[in-house]
This record gives C-alpha cells, sequence and structure tokens, in this order.
C-alpha cells in the first residue's frame, strides 16, 4: 500500500466520523423517539389486553350457547372459526385453554376436602371435615369464584393470566380419596405441543398439608429471556365462621414468617392495611381466630406484597386477603418450584409439628396470639401443658378449667399469703400511723412521710408488701387472658348455659347495642363482676394501712369490676368463667387465712421488731466506709 492510498484512506475515514456527527441526532430527539417507542409499545399492550377481554367474553358466550339446539351446523362452523381466530390474536400459543368447561375434582383425606376446578386448576374450596360454623353448617375457609390462584406473566408480548385459562386433568380421577394411601392429582396448561405449565397437588392420610408443585416445562420459548421471575396471585374473601363477628375480625389477618428469620404480621384490628415484603419469604398465611390457609415455599419466595381491607360490619365475609408474589423463574426448558399448603386449625400442638424440611423450625405456633416475652412463655411452658395434661383424663372443658383454675390458686398460694400477711401488718400499725399524722401538720408532709418510713423500718414492715406479691401474679392474669380466647379446643364447647366457652355466654338478647357494651347479656360476666366486688371489699377491709397511704386506690379497686363488665361482655365466655372461679377461691383463701393470723400477735412481734437493733444493710455501711475514708484523707492533707 502506498502513500497516496494511506491518505485516500484517511480521508475517507475522516469524512465518515464528521458525517457521523453532524448527523448524530440532539438530546432531545433521542428523548422524543423514546418516548414515541413507549407510548407505541404501550398502545400494543392495551390493543393486546383489549383483544384478550374481547376473546374471554366472547368464549364466555360461546360456551353458554355452544348447545343451544336452535344453532345450525354450518352457523356452528362460523362461530367456531371466528372463536379460534380472535382467541389466537389474544391468547398466542394459550389460544385452545381460553375456552373450556369448568369441572370440579375433589382430593380428601379424613381431615380436609379440597375441591379444583380446571379453570386455573386451582383450589376453589377446602372444607374442614371434623368441624363445622358456628351455625351447624360446613366449614369452608374459603369457597367460590370469588377466589383468585394463579401467576401472570407476559408471553409472546401477550399478558397471560393461568387464573382464566382452562387447564387439563392428567390420568385423574373426579373424586380422589387418600384416607388409607397417598394420592395426587396433576392439571396442566398447555400451550403447544410440548409446553405446558404444571400443578401437582398430593395429599397424605392424617395431615393438613398438601403439597402443591409448579412446573414449566417449555416455557423458556414463550417467556421473555429476560426475566427472572413470575408473578402469583393469591386472593381470598375470608368468611365467617365463628359467633361473634367482631371479635373473630379482630383476630383475623395475613402473617407471614421471613426467610431465616422471624414472623410478622399486619394490623388484625385496622380496617385495611398493607406491607412490601422486599426479602425472601418461607410462608404466608390467611389467619382466621381458629383455622388458617398458610402457603409454605420448600426453599423461598422471592418477595412479596400483603394486604387486606374489611368488609362491613356483620356481612358474611370478615376480610378480603390480597397476595401478590414472586416466584423465580430462570428461564430454562424444565423447572418446578415447590410449594406445600396448610389448611387447618389454629391448634398449638398441630403447628408445632408441621414441617416441610429436616430441622427447620417454621413457627408457625406464632399465628395464635399467646401474648409478648413473659405472658406467652407462661402459656407454652405452663398452662398449656396444664390444659393438655388434664385434657386426657376429662371431656368436660368447664370441670378442666375449673380443675386448673384450683391447681394455679394453690401455686401461687404462697404469694397470697404473703400479700394477706404484709397487709396486716400495716393494718395493725394504722393507728400509730394514725398518731404521727395528728402530731405532725399537712402543711410538713415531708417529715410525715419521714416519720411514716421511720416506723416502718423499725417494726421491720415493707410497704410495698403487699403489692409485690400480687404484681407477680399478674403475669398469670395476663396470660390467661390471652389464652382462652385463642384455644380452639374450647370452640363450641358447651358448659351450663353457655353454648360455646370460646365466645360469650347470652342469657337475654336485647333489643338495642348499648355502646362499650353490646346487644345481650353475658352472665358469666356478671357473675365475675360481682365476684370482683366481692373480693375487692373484703381485701379493702384489710389494707387500710395501705389506703391511708394511697387514698386514690380504693376507688380504682372499685372501678376495675364496672370496666371488666364492659370489656368481658363481648370475651370468651371461658375467660369470665376462669376469673369468676379465681375471685371465688381469692375469697375463700382470704377467709381461711384470716382464722390463722391474730391481729394481737401480728402487732406483739412488731412491737418487738422496735427493740431489737436494727443491721445496717451493706450499703449503708459502704457509704459509711467511704464517708470515713474521705474524712481520713482531707485530715492527711492538712
Amino acid at each position: 500500500m502506498d502513500r497516496n492510498q494511506i491518505y485516500g484512506i484517511v480521508l475517507i475515514a475522516a469524512i465518515l466520523i464528521a458525517y457521523s456527527i453532524y448527523t448524530k441526532p440532539s438530546e432531545e430527539e433521542v428523548e422524543k423517539a423514546r418516548q414515541e417507542r413507549i407510548i407505541r409499545d404501550s398502545l400494543q399492550l392495551v390493543q393486546d389486553d383489549i383483544d384478550r377481554n374481547k376473546a374471554a367474553e366472547f368464549a364466555n358466550n360461546e360456551n353458554q350457547s355452544i348447545n343451544q339446539e336452535s344453532l345450525s351446523q354450518n352457523d356452528s362452523t362460523i362461530q367456531d372459526t371466528t372463536k379460534e381466530n380472535r382467541i389466537k390474536r389474544a391468547f398466542g400459543s394459550f389460544g385452545e385453554a381460553a375456552v373450556g368447561k369448568q369441572e370440579f375434582y375433589t382430593l380428601e383425606n379424613d381431615l380436609i376436602k379440597m375441591t379444583i376446578s380446571t379453570k386455573g386448576g386451582r383450589p376453589y374450596s377446602v372444607e374442614m371435615k371434623n368441624h363445622v360454623r358456628y351455625d351447624s353448617a360446613s366449614l369452608l375457609l374459603f369457597d367460590g369464584d370469588a377466589t383468585v390462584f394463579g401467576m401472570d406473566f407476559f408471553a409472546e408480548n401477550r399478558s397471560i393470566s393461568t387464573n382464566e385459562l382452562f387447564f387439563k386433568p392428567i390420568e385423574t380421577q373426579l373424586e380422589i380419596n387418600a384416607t388409607e394411601s397417598e394420592k395426587t392429582a396433576v392439571f396442566r396448561l398447555y400451550a403447544g405441543e410440548e409446553r405446558f405449565i404444571e400443578y401437582t397437588y398430593k395429599i397424605k392420610p392424617g395431615s393438613y398439608l398438601v403439597d402443591f408443585d409448579i412446573r414449566f416445562v417449555g416455557m423458556d420459548k414463550l417467556i421473555s429471556g429476560n426475566t427472572n421471575f413470575v408473578d402469583f396471585k393469591w386472593f381470598v374473601n375470608a368468611p365467617s365462621l365463628e359467633k361473634g363477628w367482631k371479635w373473630e375480625n379482630q383476630n383475623t389477618g395475613i402473617y407471614w414468617k421471613y426467610f431465616q428469620d422471624e414472623v410478622d404480621w399486619l394490623s388484625e384490628t385496622s380496617d385495611s392495611d398493607e406491607e412490601s415484603l422486599t426479602t425472601k419469604v418461607k410462608w404466608i398465611a390467611f389467619k382466621q381466630q381458629f383455622f388458617s390457609s398458610v402457603l409454605i415455599a420448600k426453599t423461598s419466595m422471592l418477595n412479596a406484597n400483603v394486604e387486606h381491607e374489611n368488609f362491613e360490619e356483620f356481612s358474611k365475609y370478615l376480610k378480603k386477603f390480597n397476595v401478590n408474589i414472586s416466584l423465580p423463574f430462570d428461564g430454562g426448558t424444565d423447572e418446578k418450584v415447590e410449594f406445600a399448603f396448610y389448611y387447618g386449625p389454629n391448634q398449638y400442638s398441630v403447628l408445632k409439628e408441621i414441617q416441610i424440611n429436616k430441622d427447620e423450625d417454621l413457627n408457625l405456633t406464632r399465628m395464635i396470639p399467646l401474648g409478648w416475652g413473659i405472658f406467652g412463655w407462661i402459656n407454652r411452658f405452663a398452662i398449656i401443658p396444664l390444659f393438655n395434661f388434664l385434657g386426657g383424663f376429662f371431656t368436660s372443658y368447664g370441670l378442666i378449667i375449673l380443675l386448673m383454675t384450683v391447681l394455679i390458686k394453690l401455686v401461687l398460694f404462697p404469694l397470697t399469703y404473703k400479700s394477706y400477711a404484709s397487709s396486716a401488718k400495716m393494718r395493725v400499725l394504722k393507728p400509730q400511723i394514725d398518731a404521727i399524722n395528728e402530731k405532725i401538720s399537712k402543711d410538713k408532709s415531708m417529715e410525715r412521710q419521714q416519720a411514716t418510713m421511720a416506723l416502718y423500718r423499725k417494726a421491720g414492715v415493707n410497704p410495698m408488701g403487699g403489692c409485690l406479691p400480687m404484681l407477680l401474679q399478674f403475669p398469670i392474669l395476663i396470660a390467661m387472658y390471652r389464652f382462652f380466647p385463642a384455644s380452639i379446643e374450647l370452640r363450641q364447647q358447651p358448659f351450663l348455659w353457655a353454648t360455646d366457652l370460646s365466645s360469650y355466654d347470652s342469657i337475654f338478647d336485647l333489643p338495642f347495642t348499648i355502646p362499650m357494651y353490646g346487644d345481650h347479656i353475658s352472665l358469666f360476666t356478671l357473675l365475675m363482676a360481682v365476684s370482683m366486688i366481692f373480693s375487692t371489699k373484703l381485701n379493702s377491709s384489710q389494707m387500710q394501712g395501705a389506703n391511708a397511704q394511697m387514698p386514690g386506690m380504693k376507688m380504682m379497686m372499685y372501678m376495675m369490676p364496672v370496666m371488666m363488665l364492659l370489656w368481658f361482655n363481648n370475651y370468651s365466655s371461658g375467660l369470665s368463667y376462669y376469673y369468676f372461679l379465681s375471685n371465688l377461691i381469692t375469697v375463700g383463701q382470704t377467709i381461711i387465712i384470716r382464722r390463722f393470723v391474730d391481729d394481737k400477735a401480728v402487732l406483739l412481734k412488731l412491737n418487738e421488731n422496735k427493740k431489737k437493733p436494727k443491721k445496717k444493710s451493706k450499703f449503708q455501711t459502704r457509704l459509711e466506709d467511704m464517708a470515713k475514708q474521705k474524712g481520713y484523707n482531707d485530715k492527711k492533707k492538712k
């Protein structure tokens, strides 16, 4: 190559570069072109959705009219041709699955009965075979077309929703019974030859678990290659199953467990709530007061959005549950995502044993509101074992609650006795405290207080000695407050006039509603309030010394029964029954203790304590030593 050729090549390259720079569009022109492309693509997607909706509407109409005898063969052929063309344009390779007849298949064992619809291949309803609703009707966790269960994704530049397409059963009988051995039901959504989405349901005898696997075969040819997840939508209207709508609604919500992390939930008492779960999720539950539907991943879900919304009060439904889950999709020729459903009761002993992977704790028991911190520990490690132990010997839950109350009060009796003994000391010292108050005027409140505390110190009396034992019993009361309404064992269990110990009892239905009280009268709640007044009156008579120091305490003690009467009228009758028994036993214990505690003997012992030299506490001794050491050092410096 000579010099002239080199000059020519360089000149041509320079001309091309200059031309490309000169003809390069400006940033405004590039942005305008990008916006035009976005608008054009959006219009195309909208048109695809319009075509899809029209095709779906046409398919529904076609299903309704296809069997009409009035149609001639020629008309039917024309309609079939039109239908196929419109469906192919709207659904592409999924066109044949857009039209079909909805059929139902049942998969059941001795505990649950699941109905599966070919439309969407989804669980259409789930029945608890060993439980019924409060009105004795069949207990269905969900039922009907008011549910959504399926995936949304783009295939061949079309929006596909599997919930609206028809799956075909694969060697599946209409009724599958797994009471004696494990059974499987398989449904496929075809998208051409050797291309399908497969749902597999598997159930074992005596189990509330249903294995659920999603398999993608040949979808890499339809779904975009840069897609790494598909949206899975799960929507359910939660039906009212229990007697008290308000209380049931306040214990109904969405729970979930983060992958290898804690359990969390939406606010159950709010009218609506939602949250975006941006990290991996292990399971998501539609939880009601006593039953739950839980979707559990064998590995994990990528992320999810969860939300619920209340229905109008006293309607047939409680809340609208809506979950949008991201499922992993790697674009392979044959992929599987594995899940398991738990359809069953919120029973501690049952949920504790549910396990998908070995040595993995699902923490499903957190759905049961047993209380946080120490209250939950008391329920898990003391109350529930005691309740189950007594349940192994007795069938009457009213009797079980009675025995459990007696045992708890016996265990707490040392604290009750100590509280009474402290109150007796305060009571016998009251004349001396009154003398101090008469000697020291009211305007010298600090001097009064110091003289009173000096009297207590000499007599060896702790003014808080009567309160501390009661405070130690307080966690038991709170734990029981959480335990009874959450115990499915009490559900629909009758006792005396109560028809359901897990709900309120009513001896009279009011023709109107009283705010904060309700539209009925609960006898167990009335008995609880009356027994609390007697217990309060008995205790206040022996706590005169304490009441003198805290005059507002007496009013508070008498206000509590009134407040409890308002709060507990709509609560579990088993809880009111327990508190009623507890108050009766407390009254009995107090009367018995009174016979063994002599006020004169107590006063004599306190007077003897005054004469004894008081041993300095370690803290006081340390302070005096520090003061002496400081004085010694000061003298040394001088």
